[in-house]
């Protein structure tokens, strides 16, 4: 006892307590030694019920209790009061022991937990991101940059002398820092010593999207203004089709050449192959993929089957690519001429959307709140991801869904973040890894090689052989588009889930399994379930239009990515899910009485 005291007060920080103790640790040496003759204490107080003291290395609690026997020549008995140690260390070491059973068996519920950040003290967290980029190097012209997240898109590929500035084209990936193409753009731009712009095209309409995708991107795009002007880079944005307003800007204002981010789906694409056409001929275009860790075109030359040929290919090059950003730093080099200034409020009046489906309130917009999102998934949410994802009444996802879509925040990012947790929570980490990386990058591989990605004629052969056996197969419930929307079938937990999807624009990722395979056994083919999916989908998740969402519905009603199994009717060999299934995963009560009642 007197040995380990000894050994603590070289760790104790406190003055007061470490002087307090040493003198009671020699006055304890001189009682074990027979040395009655004890030295005179000056304390702060007579008595010392307890001294309590935490440090990085020690946490112990000891009782101490000064008694003057005789005044007069202020002899001082010491007594430790050893059982009141033992009982008080026995007693917390089995209430730690209940408290760690009791958060493994329940880990929050959606009751107990919030999706939102309100809660999560963000500061240091941020601070530290930023620390990190900064200490790599103190500007992107110092870093040694990965040609292979590049590829050039046009036949020239030398910028014209005496231009007099670079453009990021803006479309993915909607942030400043942790952006690859970004920093690929300035890294040029301060080669040259020319002005950096960065502009964004907004189209009035895109596809499905409703007034809920459209206020959560600009939103986003407000911050990356803010963020642009602190960084004196110049934020343009664009009203109209690229095609139609960046070569002309690019003509206006003497740029030099283009760089964009990827995206594999056909629209994007499209958008790019209008783009390089459409510019000057002696003007350089290329393309950086900025959202995924290992670039497209580099994880793999071809369609891969599915998870298991393309993960090792992944891993095998994630060395190179999983690296700390740098960061985008405060640009040298100004226009002469300041952007325009942005009337957010006119151009989101302007708009020709769907207004019928309105923002959500769980999701705030922007880089700044999905960062908080990461923080409080590594901090609350990641020690249950493993054991708890596919639970839908477990709060145990990421939740980073709709700033991953929009470009808000990094995967790479992401998983940096991540894997400091892998000490703590092994498991939850390499689940992670699997699905934001692996699972991630195969949905974007399908979408790049296979044209078909959102039709039945990309399904492999065996699932279109098998659908088209079954497709005249009797379907014992039939719905309509608009009964499906409105959540209005026979089973509660599909409305349920529906339901949720269209309030909140999430819906839990293993419904997302369940939602779409009934589709394809209550409509009428098909064609039309993977219709169905992919309309509702779009419509209200705030993740829709992403090539996790197509490949999410073509593996449930295609088996794509999956394989063959026991046959049956509609189904024919495609894996097949029912609400029995899920009473088995989790409790499918508990989730309906959660949105039972709600209206759309």
């Amino acid at each position: 006892m007197l040995r380990n005291i000894g050994c603590l007060l070289d760790y104790t920080h406190s003055s007061l307590i470490c002087t307090t103790l040493k003198q009671t640790y020699y006055a304890l040496t001189c009682l074990r030694t027979r040395q009655l003759s004890l030295p005179a204490f000056e304390l702060s107080s007579k008595k010392f019920k307890s001294v309590q003291f935490n440090s990085h290395l020690f946490y112990s609690e000891i009782y101490l209790e000064f008694v003057h026997h005789n005044a007069s020549v202020r002899q001082l008995q010491v007594r430790f009061s050893t059982s009141i140690i033992k009982n008080r260390m026995a007693e917390k070491k089995k209430m730690s022991a209940k408290r760690k059973m009791e958060t493994d068996e329940n880990p929050p519920t959606e009751k107990k937990q919030k999706l939102g950040t309100s809660d999560i003290k963000s500061d240091d967290f941020i601070d530290k991101i930023s620390a990190s980029r900064s200490n790599v190097c103190k500007s992107i012209s110092e870093f040694k940059f990965n040609k292979k997240r590049v590829r050039v898109l046009s036949k020239v590929k030398d910028f014209p002398e005496d231009s007099q500035g670079v453009v990021y084209w803006m479309s993915r990936d909607q942030r400043v820092q942790d952006n690859w193409a970004f920093l690929y753009a300035q890294k040029l731009a301060l080669k040259m010593e020319v002005p950096l712009h960065v502009c964004f095209c907004l189209v009035p309409k895109f596809l499905e999207a409703t007034i809920r995708h459209y206020h959560f991107m600009m939103e986003g795009l407000k911050e990356v203004e803010q963020d642009c002007n602190k960084l004196e880079i110049a934020f343009h944005l664009l009203i109209g089709y690229a095609k139609d307003v960046l070569p002309q800007f690019v003509t206006d204002h003497d740029i030099g050449g283009v760089v964009t981010d990827f995206s594999p789906l056909h629209t994007p694409m499209q958008w790019v192959d209008d783009v390089t056409t459409a510019l000057p001929k002696n003007i350089p275009i290329c393309q950086v993929d900025a959202h995924n860790i290992v670039p497209c075109w580099e994880a793999s030359p071809k369609l891969e089957y599915g998870a298991r040929t393309i993960r090792n290919k992944i891993h095998n090059q994630l060395s190179g690519y999983l690296t700390e950003f740098p960061p985008v730093c405060v640009h040298p080099y100004t226009p002469k001429q300041k952007p325009q200034n942005i009337d957010w409020t006119s151009i989101e009046a302007s708009l020709t959307v769907d207004r019928t489906v309105g923002p959500v309130d769980w999701a705030t917009p922007g880089s700044l709140a999905g960062l908080q999102m990461l923080e409080s998934f590594c901090k609350e949410r990641l020690k249950y991801f493993s054991k708890d994802r596919n639970n839908p009444n477990k709060t145990a996802l990421s939740n980073l869904s709709p700033w991953i879509h929009f470009g808000q925040i990094s995967v790479q990012r992401c998983i940096l973040t991540v894997k400091q947790y892998r000490s703590k929570y092994k498991e939850g980490v390499e689940a992670y890894i699997e699905e934001a990386i692996i699972r991630r990058e195969l949905a974007d591989n399908f979408c790049f090689y296979n044209k078909n990605y959102d039709l039945i004629e990309g399904a492999y052969d065996w699932a279109k052989t098998s659908l088209k056996l079954h497709e005249k197969d009797k379907r014992k419930y039939l719905y309509t588009r608009e009964q499906l929307e409105k959540g209005q079938t026979h089973d509660d937990l599909w409305n349920a889930a529906q339901i949720q999807m269209a309030i909140e624009g999430k819906m839990h990722g293993f419904l997302r399994m369940y939602w779409a395979k009934k589709i394809l056994e209550w409509t009428g083919s098909p064609t039309e379930a993977l219709e169905t999916a992919i309309y509702l989908n779009d419509r209200f998740n705030l993740d829709g239009r992403d090539p996790n969402g197509y490949v999410g519905c073509m593996w449930s009603i295609c088996g794509i990515h999956d394989q063959g199994w026991k046959e049956r009717e509609i189904f024919g060999k495609i894996r097949y899910m029912n609400y029995e299934g899920c009473k088995r995963k989790f409790d499918v009560a508990a989730f309906v009485r959660k949105y039972r009642g709600k209206k759309l």
